[in-house]
C-alpha cells in the first residue's frame, strides 16, 4: 500500500558488501521536530507543575524569603530562634576555622532555613485556601443578606492568589463528602411523595427504614472508607457503570450535540469555515497544554480535571465494558467526506498550519474524486450500533494489518471532522422545522458519517454552518461548551474572513496532500456494519425533536421578579408536563459538583411537594405556593452542588451492595424508577470573549440530547442574555403519549402563565415568534 510506504522512515537491503541503509531525510526531520515539540511540552508541564504546586504563592516568593532572612544576618537579629545555628552545626565543614568557609556555611544554613520556612508558609496557605474553598454556606443565604461569617470569608478570599493557571486550584479543592444515610433517605422520601399514593409511600417508607437500620450502615462504612482513600467517591464508578458499561448504542442514548450561531453564518464557504475553526481548536489545545486557560469559576473556582481528556481521546469498545483512551499529543485530525476517511496533518515543520492552509487542505479533500473502498463508506455505523457487536468486530477485523493502522489513525486523532453535503441551520420557508432537522443531523446524522466514539466530532455543512457531537463518558457538557464558545468566538471575532469569504493569509501549495486511509473490509465485517446501521437507523428514526427560541422575555424579566431563572424554567417544565400528561413524574435536572475535586454531576429532583401543590392550586392561592416551590427548588440545587444530593449517594451504595453480593429491595426499587422528564441547562458565556449586548445576533442555540426514557422527554434549555431562552425537546415517535411539538407549545404557554402570575400588573406580551423584529439570518 502506498500509504504504508509513506510511513517508513528508512529502508534497507542486504548486499554482498553488507547492509545498505537508505535513510529518509524528510521522515527523520519530522521525527526530530516531533521530539522537540514533545520535549517542549514536557518542560512546560514541569514548569506548570512547579507553579501550581506552590500556588497560591509563586516560585519567585522563595527568593524574597531568602533575601529577607539573609538581610537579618547583617542586622545581628535571628528570626530563626537558633535554628540557623543548629543547621550550621550539622554541616560537614561547620568546624572549619577559616573565615570564608565559616561565612559560606552560615549563608547556606540561612538558605536552607529560608527554604523550609517558605515550604511551611506554602503548606499553611494551601491549607487555608482549602478551608476557604470548602465553605459553601454563602449559597444558602437569602439575596441581599449576608452573615458575618460569609463577610469574613469574602474578605479573606483576596488572599487566594493571583493569575492562577488552569490547574492551580486542583490541590486545594475539597473532596466530595459522603452524606449521612439518614439525610439522604429523608430527602429521597420527600422527593417521591408527590408521585405516590398513601399505600405506595408507606411501603417505600418501611423499606427505607429497614435499609437504614440494617444493610445501609454496612454499605455506608465502605463508602466512607473509599472517601478517605479516593479524591472523589463517586466519579470513577459513575464513569464506569453509568457510561462505559452501557451496552446499548451511545448515539442518541448518550452522546449530545451543540449548535452554531443561530442567526449568523460567518462564511458560506464550507472549507473556509473548517479552516478557521479547526485552527481555533488547536489554539485552544495549545493554551490547554500551557495551562493558560483561566479556571472557570462561579464565586469560587471549579474543578478542571475533565479538561485533560478533551483532545486525543476516544472510547474503545469492549464486550463487558468500554475504556477511555487518551494520548498526550496528536498532530493531525481525521476527516470524513462522502464515505472516505482522510488523515490531515495540521502541523508542518513544527508549526501549526494557518487557517488559509487548513482551508486549502480541506478543499483538496472536497475535490478528491476517488470513490470509497469496499466496506468503507458506512464503516462508522459500527460506533453507532450496540457495543458488543462493535467490540467483537474490532477484535476480529481491526486488530492487525492495514485496518488496525487506519483505525489507530482515527482513534489517536486530535478530534474527528465530518464534511457534510447537506445544508443546515435556520433557513427556508419554515425556519422552525429547519432547526428540528439541524438538531437531528447533529445528534445522529446518517448514523455512519460520524465517529461517535471520539471525544468530539465537528460537522461542517455545505452552506458554512457547523456543529459538534460529543461522547459523554470522558466529561460533561459545560467542559465542551467552554471549548465550543472559544472556537466560535475566535473564528468570528479574531481570525475572520476576507471579502470573498475565504480565510485570511497565504497558503503554501507544496503542502503534502491529506492521506487517504486504506481498508480491507471482509464480507463478514460488511454484514456486521449493515446490522449495526439497521439498529442505529431504527433508533434515529424514532427520535422526535423540536427546537425553538422563546423571545417574549428572558432572565432579565425573571430576575426582576426576584426569583431564580433556572428554578422558574424548571417550574415551567413541571407545569407543561402536568398539562401534557395530567400527572407528575420523576424529574432529573443535572447539577454540577465541580466545587469538589474531580466532581461531575448530581441530580436535582425538580418535582417536589411544593411544585405539585402549586400546580394543583394554580387557580387558587398559587402565587404564594409558586414562590415556595421556587425556593424549594433552589434549596435542592444548592444541596446538590455542595455534596448533599440524593442520587449519587444511593448509586454508590448500590454499587457497594453489588460488590458485596447482597440484595437490597429498597435500592433495587429506587434505581429502577424511570426519569420521564430529564432536563439540563446549557451554560453560556463561560469564555467571555465577546459581549452579547453589542453583538446580539451572535448567539448560539445551545445544544441538546435524546430522551432518557422511552415514554419521556429530554429537555435542554439555554438562557441567553436577558431576552432569549432556547429549548431543545426530544422524545420518541414510538410512544403514543409523547409529542415534542405539543410539549413545546405547553412550555411556551407555561412560560407566559407563570410570568403573568408573578407579575400580574403587566399585560401579557402580544408578540410571537413569527412577529418578532427581524434579526440577521444566515448569509
Amino acid at each position: 500500500m502506498a500509504e504504508a510506504h509513506q510511513a517508513v522512515a528508512f529502508q534497507f537491503t542486504v548486499t554482498p558488501e553488507g547492509i545498505d541503509v537508505q535513510l529518509s531525510h524528510q521522515a527523520l526531520t519530522e521525527i526530530y521536530r516531533s521530539g522537540v515539540r514533545s520535549w517542549k511540552k514536557r518542560i512546560i508541564r514541569l514548569k506548570n507543575s512547579v507553579i501550581t504546586g506552590v500556588y497560591p504563592a509563586s516560585p519567585s516568593s522563595w527568593l524574597f524569603v531568602v533575601i529577607a532572612i539573609l538581610a537579618t544576618m547583617y542586622t545581628r537579629s535571628d528570626p530563626s530562634m537558633g535554628l540557623i545555628a543548629k543547621i550550621q552545626e550539622h554541616m560537614p565543614v561547620s568546624k572549619c576555622s577559616l573565615s570564608p568557609i565559616s561565612h559560606l556555611c552560615a549563608v547556606v544554613s540561612a538558605v536552607l532555613f529560608s527554604t523550609m520556612l517558605w515550604l511551611l508558609l506554602i503548606f499553611t496557605m494551601r491549607l487555608c485556601l482549602k478551608q476557604l474553598l470548602s465553605y459553601h454556606r454563602w449559597m444558602f443565604e437569602q439575596h441581599g443578606k449576608m452573615s458575618n461569617t460569609t463577610k469574613v470569608w469574602a474578605l479573606v478570599r483576596i488572599f487566594s492568589g493571583r493569575k492562577p493557571l488552569l490547574y492551580s486550584y486542583q490541590g486545594s479543592l475539597p473532596n466530595l463528602p459522603v452524606p449521612t444515610i439518614k439525610d439522604t433517605l429523608k430527602r429521597y422520601l420527600e422527593s417521591v411523595r408527590p408521585l405516590m399514593d398513601d399505600a405506595q409511600y408507606e411501603h417505600l417508607t418501611n423499606l427505607a427504614a429497614e435499609f437504614e437500620n440494617s444493610l445501609g450502615k454496612r454499605l455506608q462504612w465502605y463508602l466512607k472508607l473509599k472517601a478517605l482513600w479516593a479524591s472523589n467517591y463517586v466519579s470513577d464508578w459513575w464513569e464506569e457503570y453509568i457510561y462505559l458499561r452501557g451496552r446499548n448504542p451511545i448515539m442518541v442514548n448518550s452522546n449530545y450535540y451543540g449548535m452554531d450561531f443561530l442567526y449568523v453564518t460567518p462564511t458560506p464557504i464550507q472549507a473556509a469555515r473548517a479552516g478557521n475553526s479547526i485552527h481555533a481548536f488547536f489554539l485552544y489545545r495549545r493554551k490547554l497544554h500551557k495551562e493558560e486557560i483561566k479556571p472557570v469559576s462561579t464565586v469560587i473556582p471549579l474543578c478542571a480535571a475533565q479538561c485533560e481528556r478533551i483532545f486525543n481521546t476516544t472510547r474503545t469498545p469492549g464486550e463487558e465494558t468500554d475504556t477511555v483512551q487518551h494520548w498526550q499529543d496528536s498532530d493531525y485530525i481525521v476527516v470524513y467526506h462522502r464515505g472516505r476517511y482522510f488523515r490531515l496533518r495540521v502541523y508542518q515543520a513544527g508549526r501549526l498550519l494557518s487557517p488559509r492552509e487548513i482551508e486549502f487542505q480541506i478543499q483538496r479533500i472536497l475535490d478528491d474524486p476517488s470513490p470509497p473502498l469496499k466496506g468503507e463508506a458506512k464503516l462508522g455505523a459500527l460506533t453507532a450500533g450496540d457495543r458488543i457487536p462493535w467490540a467483537k468486530a474490532r477484535k476480529a477485523y481491526f486488530s492487525s494489518g492495514v485496518n488496525k493502522r487506519s483505525l489507530d489513525y482515527i482513534e489517536r486523532a486530535a478530534f474527528f471532522v465530518t464534511l457534510d453535503d447537506d445544508e443546515q441551520g435556520m433557513m427556508g420557508d419554515d425556519p422552525a422545522a429547519s432547526l428540528d432537522c439541524y438538531a437531528k443531523s447533529l445528534l445522529h446524522g446518517k448514523c455512519y458519517d460520524r465517529w461517535f466514539d471520539k471525544s468530539f466530532s465537528v460537522v461542517y455543512y455545505k452552506n458554512g454552518k457547523n456543529g459538534i457531537n460529543a461522547e459523554h463518558s470522558w466529561a460533561d457538557a459545560p467542559v465542551l461548551a467552554h471549548l465550543w464558545e472559544y472556537t466560535l468566538a475566535i473564528d468570528s471575532f479574531q481570525l475572520g474572513y476576507n471579502a470573498e469569504g475565504h480565510c485570511k493569509g497565504d497558503v503554501d501549495s507544496s503542502l503534502p496532500r491529506p492521506q487517504k486511509l486504506s481498508w480491507e473490509i471482509p464480507p463478514e465485517c460488511e454484514e456486521q456494519i449493515s446490522q449495526s446501521l439497521a439498529v442505529a437507523q431504527a433508533l434515529a428514526d424514532d427520535v422526535d425533536f423540536h427546537v425553538f427560541s422563546f423571545r417574549d422575555f428572558g432572565k432579565g424579566k425573571i430576575k426582576k421578579c426576584r426569583v431564580s431563572p433556572d428554578a422558574f424554567i424548571q417550574m415551567v417544565l413541571q407545569m407543561a408536563y402536568y398539562r401534557d400528561q395530567t400527572t407528575f413524574c420523576l424529574t432529573y435536572e443535572a447539577s454540577m459538583t465541580r466545587l469538589f475535586r474531580e466532581g461531575r454531576t448530581e441530580t436535582v429532583r425538580s418535582c417536589t411537594n411544593e411544585s405539585s401543590a402549586f400546580i394543583r392550586a394554580l387557580e387558587d392561592v398559587c402565587r404564594r405556593l409558586l414562590r415556595a416551590a421556587l425556593e424549594k427548588h433552589q434549596q435542592l440545587y444548592r444541596l446538590a452542588m455542595t455534596g448533599s444530593g440524593i442520587d449519587r449517594h444511593l448509586f454508590c451504595l448500590y454499587v457497594v451492595s453489588k460488590y458485596l453480593r447482597v440484595d437490597s429491595p429498597f435500592l433495587k426499587e429506587v434505581l429502577s424508577e424511570p426519569w420521564r422528564l430529564s432536563t439540563s441547562q446549557t451554560p453560556v458565556q463561560q469564555a467571555e470573549l465577546f459581549d452579547l449586548v453589542n453583538y446580539p445576533e451572535y448567539i448560539s442555540c445551545g445544544g441538546g440530547f435524546g430522551p432518557v426514557a422511552d415514554d419521556g422527554y429530554g429537555v435542554s434549555y439555554c438562557i441567553v442574555g436577558d431576552d432569549l431562552i432556547n429549548f431543545h425537546i426530544s422524545c420518541k415517535h414510538s410512544c403514543p403519549n409523547t409529542d415534542a411539538h405539543k410539549f413545546g407549545a405547553q412550555v411556551r404557554q407555561a412560560l407566559l402563565d407563570l410570568m403573568q402570575l408573578l407579575n400580574p400588573k403587566q399585560k401579557e406580551p402580544n408578540k410571537t415568534e413569527e412577529s418578532r423584529p427581524e434579526i440577521k439570518k444566515d448569509l
